[in-house]
């Protein structure tokens, strides 16, 4: 049975996750990381895509991007993660998939639910109890949005910059949703 057409619609986000094969870790250390990170800008900026949110777990990635073609964000997933199989199998002396299939993903069409998805990423550590507050984990894009740190990976969404009049008063409202879990 041939596989559904992934739905994509042009500048509506999406929620993308990819999970490792029998949910198997598919970063071994930061580097790794680091390496997906770069893979993934490259990627994104080729077939222009904008990464709203990330994080990096032990055995899967949870994306918030968007993009204003059809078709690029599965494009951009498909070299970045092509890309990164290939790299961590050369690295860590292995073959084989990394991957579980082809990435998961949903459409995020109001603002409310693109705050519960930034929300849900910033979250993913502190429920998985490996930190207790989002700041301190660091392969997420929660730095970014907390203003701790700038990334050449993300782009704010229209909803996190229309969060406040500054960026002192968006990095307020945005702190205040982790203290609702």
């Amino acid at each position: 049975m041939p596989r559904q057409p992934r739905l994509e619609l042009p500048g509506v986000p999406m929620h993308v996750v990819q999970r490792g094969v029998n949910r198997c870790a598919i970063f071994l250390d930061d580097e790794d990381r680091h390496h997906y990170c770069l893979l993934l800008r490259v990627a994104c900026e080729r077939f222009a895509v904008r990464v709203h949110a990330f994080v990096l777990m032990d055995n899967h990635v949870h994306l918030l991007v968007s993009a204003d073609k059809a078709g690029a964000v599965s494009s951009a997933m498909r070299l970045s993660g092509q890309s990164y199989v290939q790299a961590f199998n050369l690295r860590h002396w292995r073959s084989g998939t990394l991957w579980q299939g082809r990435f998961k993903s949903c459409l995020v069409q109001t603002e409310r639910y693109v705050l519960t998805v930034l929300r849900y990423i910033g979250l993913n550590p502190v429920r998985a109890r490996m930190v207790e507050l989002p700041a301190e984990y660091r392969c997420s894009s929660v730095h970014t949005h907390l203003g701790l740190a700038k990334s050449q990976l993300i782009t704010s969404h229209e909803v996190y910059l229309h969060l406040g009049c500054d960026a002192a008063e968006r990095v307020s409202v945005y702190a205040s949703g982790f203290m609702r879990v």
